[in-house]
């Protein structure tokens, strides 16, 4: 897997879409929806009984599988561009895109 995982790491809306690949399968697999969880003692419930199913790990897995690839490349990677960019996005603070 050639990724960009350095700056994947950096992108917090890249960790909200791996967090939402992990909880909402979880939720939808035990019949539950986010307002259910109203203490960390019920979230980890959750948690526990996931880790106990084999149907919502195999769901938690292809959620984080199609977080973590790129559609628009071809195999498991990044594109080129996207393997040269230092930051989230591909540009440091004030930088502009080049129009192609």
């Amino acid at each position: 897997m050639n990724i960009n995982w350095k700056v994947r790491l950096k992108n917090p809306v890249w960790w909200a879409g791996i967090a939402a690949a992990i909880v909402l399968p979880m939720l939808a697999t035990m019949g539950l929806e986010w307002s259910d969880m109203t203490s960390w003692e019920a979230f980890f419930a959750v948690l526990k009984s996931a880790f106990g199913n084999p149907a919502t790990l195999a769901a938690v897995l292809v959620s984080l599988w199609n977080a973590v690839i790129d559609p628009t490349t071809k195999g498991v990677r990044d594109s080129e561009r996207a393997l040269c960019y230092t930051c989230p996005g591909g540009f440091e603070h004030g930088e502009k895109e080049e129009k192609e």
